[in-house]
Order: structure tokens, then sequence, then C-alpha cells
């Protein structure tokens, strides 16, 4: 029974991984739940972004070096960190599925001094990770990296179970034959593709790989890569075209090797600063594609794609798409005439295309999330938006599934059209409700106090479920 009670309180808190500050506030419960979330929060501890957290993480990660280690790392002057050594609690890398070398690269540059060599310091570190003891899922190599890991002792029977690997086209034959050799249990690749000095031994790790499930391409800096090489690159895949469900390109693609995805159901395309990525897209057919996030790419070609589907999308997200009044009614009605089975929507909507609108919600019986961009940067545009007509529809309309909407708007709706849409929506699911302010303004000027009131007033009648208001552009200007 202890056992079960254990495996059940293993698959709550899994269920709990994303939400790391609840799983810290429950390490303190008893030793069962301490031991029971640990290895959690450890399977992936590289998302630090502030520097004081990395400097926290590279601590325990030292911790774990035997003395002989820690003395061969004083002779090379790096013991800032190792005088006040304390043994963990756990074997924290043990639990460790995931090794993210560009993390780990950028929390050694910005803790030890440049004029230290670092080489002895990763050889440490390495050895850490890398050995019979450990068994990675996930391995991410950063740009440049020179270390060969598949020599270090252990290497072959630790990345036994690698499903992920996520590397750079630039980096050396040493690397690169080297993942070759020890990697070809990887399901999942993903390739930072430089805009010279490509490897074309990267072809032998794809070809080596037992079977691919996925491949991402990504573009390195200006995205002006070598057509030559990415050409030979793509044709690589021809002997996984079977077995690639999931596909993501952020650069120009030099073939049409999406076509040859055959069973592919999952695509997501990043168009921002290409001039024309519309070729690979051309007559497309992916029958059984069920997700499609797409940026910066032609309406007109999605809405083509999604008619070339055999109605198994559940999720469809599109950003930065211009849409004039016919492309947007065209693609809304690709939509609901060939995505019965859709969960998850984003969209932009125009005014003239409301009606249409209710035509996709009466269609789309399973849709639970709606997202609905009222403008795409058209700020006179969204003047003319009836926010009263828009909440009518979707009262009238929704399917009984619909709980979770996301209004992204230049001008909020006034207070009397709000609080007439929360009306209407009594007796229905409680809602989720966020909305995104997208202003220049350095104040939310039309989403004021009066509305976030009436927002607090329909959570306290459970109309509202929770509550999310955020300002685009001060979330943009701070991420960067």
């Amino acid at each position: 029974m202890l056992k079960l009670n254990n495996d059940i309180l293993y698959l709550i808190f899994n269920e709990l991984q994303d939400d790391k500050k609840a799983l810290y506030s429950y390490l303190t419960v008893n030793k069962t739940w301490c031991e029971t979330i640990v290895p959690i929060l450890w399977r992936n501890p590289w998302n630090w972004k502030r520097l004081k957290g990395r400097k926290l993480l590279l601590n325990v990660i030292i911790s774990h070096l035997s003395d002989e280690s820690r003395n061969n790392l004083k002779i090379q002057e790096i013991d800032f960190l190792i005088n006040h050594y304390q043994k963990p609690l756990f074997n924290y890398i043990r639990f460790c599925r995931y090794l993210n070398l560009s993390s780990l690269n950028r929390i050694i540059s910005s803790t030890i001094d440049n004029n230290i060599d670092k080489s002895t310091f990763w050889k440490e570190i390495l050895n850490l990770f890398i050995n019979e003891n450990t068994r990675l899922t996930h391995l991410y190599v950063p740009y440049q990296f020179d270390h060969q890991i598949h020599l270090i002792s252990g290497a072959k029977l630790c990345f036994s179970e690698l499903e992920f690997l996520s590397c750079c086209t630039c980096n050396g034959d040493g690397v690169l034959i080297g993942l070759a050799e020890i990697c070809n249990s990887v399901k999942e690749l993903e390739l930072v593709i430089g805009n010279d000095n490509n490897n074309h031994e990267i072809t032998k790790l794809i070809k080596t790989t037992k079977r691919l499930f996925g491949i991402r391409f990504l573009a390195n800096g200006n995205s002006m890569n070598d057509e030559s090489f990415c050409k030979i690159l793509e044709e690589s895949l021809i002997i996984h075209a079977n077995s690639i469900r999931y596909f993501k390109m952020t650069k120009q693609p030099a073939t049409k090797i999406i076509s040859s995805f055959v069973n592919l159901n999952r695509l997501e395309l990043n168009a921002i600063g290409l001039k024309n990525m519309t070729t690979c897209l051309d007559n497309l057919s992916l029958p059984f594609l069920q997700v499609l996030k797409a940026r910066c790419i032609p309406i007109n070609v999605l809405a083509s794609l999604i008619k070339n589907t055999s109605g198994y999308l559940i999720e469809i997200k599109i950003d930065y798409a211009s849409h004039d009044e016919i492309n947007n009614r065209n693609i809304i009605q690709a939509i609901y005439k060939k995505c019965p089975k859709l969960k998850y929507l984003k969209l932009l909507i125009r005014n003239s295309n409301i009606l249409e609108l209710e035509n996709l919600l009466i269609n789309c019986q399973c849709l639970s999330r709606l997202y609905i961009i009222i403008n795409n940067g058209n700020y006179f545009e969204s003047d003319l938006l009836n926010w009263d007509y828009l909440f009518e529809i979707i009262t009238k309309s929704s399917p009984i599934s619909l709980f979770d909407f996301k209004f992204c708007f230049y001008k909020a709706p006034k207070l009397e059209s709000l609080k007439l849409f929360l009306d209407n929506w009594k007796n229905r699911h409680s809602m989720s409700l966020k909305t995104i302010h997208d202003s220049f303004l350095d104040s939310d000027m039309d989403w004021n106090n009066e509305h976030q009131n009436l927002i607090e007033k329909y959570k306290a009648q459970g109309i509202i479920r929770n509550y999310t208001h955020v300002n685009f552009w001060k979330i943009f200007i701070n991420s960067n």
C-alpha cells in the first residue's frame, strides 16, 4: 500500500512539473513528499534566467565532486565556489534526464573568470553527468562546442536512452561524428543551421538514427543559410519520411521536403524575417495533420493547406499574418468546413466576418479554447469592431465545451459591452479569461480600474474562474 501511495503521489506531482512554485512549497510537507518531488524538479534543472539562480545551481553541481576532483580544480584556481563544501542530501545529478550544455556553458561563462582555463573544470563537470550511472533522454550541444563527449567513460550507456538531441550544424567533426556513434536512439532532432562553415557530417547522424519522429530546423543569425548545404540536409531526411510526425522550420526551405512527410501530424512554421517560405507549401497535402502553428505565413497559403487536411486538426495557431476581409473569410470557412474536431484556435477576426465566426462556433463543437486577435497592428481598423455583436455571437453560438477565452485588442470594449457579455454567460461553464492590450501606452487607459472591478464581481459570482490582463508591449520590451 505504501508503494501504491508513492506511485500515486508521483503521478500527481508529475502533473505539476511545470508549476515549480507549487512543487517547492510541497517539499517540506514530509520526507515521502520530498523524496518524490526532488527527482521531478531535477529532471530538467536548467531553466534559470537570473545570475543568482545560475550560481546556486553551479554550486550544487560542484558539491557532487569528489575530493580528488575538487583538489584538481583548486590547482586551477577554481575554488571560489567550493571553499564551503557540503555534501548534498540527495545525489541530484542522478535524477537529471536533460543535459543542457548550452545553459551550462552560459552558467560557467557568467560565473568563472575568463582568464581562467576552463578545460579542466569542463572535464570534471562532464564526468559528473556522463557516466554509466546516469541515463539522459535530452541533450543540448551548443555552437562551437569542442568536447568529445563520446570518449567519456560510460557515454554509450549514458546516452543509450537518448530521445532528443539539439546541436549546431557548424560543430566540428569530432563532436558530430562522436554523436553519430552514440545517439542512434534519438527520436527528435533539433538542428541550428549556421550561415556558413556547416559540417556535412551532420547527415551521417541523421542516417544513423533508427527512427526519427520529429525534426526542427532552426535558423541561426540572419537566416541567410548555405542553400546547397540545406538542400543536402533536407534530402537526407527522405529515409525517415514515413516515420516523421513533427516538423518545425524557421529557415528558408531549399526543397519541398515537407510534402514527403505523408504521416505528419504536427507542423510549425515561422517565417519572420524571411521573404518567401511559401514554395514548400504550394499544393501541400497533409491528410493526418492535427496541429498547425504558423507565424508570418500568407493566410491564403494556410487556407489552402487546411483544405487539404482530412478533419483531424485539433489545434490551429496563426500569428502575424495579414488578413484582408476576403482572405479572413476564406480561412474561417476552411476551418469550419474541414476541422470538426478543433479544440484550440488562435486567429484574427475582422468585424465583417463575425457572422462567419458564428458558423465556426456552430460547426466546431469540440472547441474549448479560443484566442481572438481583434487587430494586427491596424489600429484604425480596430475602432470599427462591434464588440456587442461579437459578444452576442459568442454567448449565443459557442459550443458547451468552450470556456477559455483570450482577446487581444488595441481598443478595449466598453464597460457596458463587457458587462452584457458576462451577464449572458451565466449558467454556462465557468470562464477562463485573459485580455491582452496591444498598446504602446505606459498605462492601459482603456482597460482601467472599472473594468478590473467588474471582473472581480463576476469572479465572486463564479462566472469567471480565473482572469489575467497583460500589456503586450510591456511584456515584449521587458523580455528584450
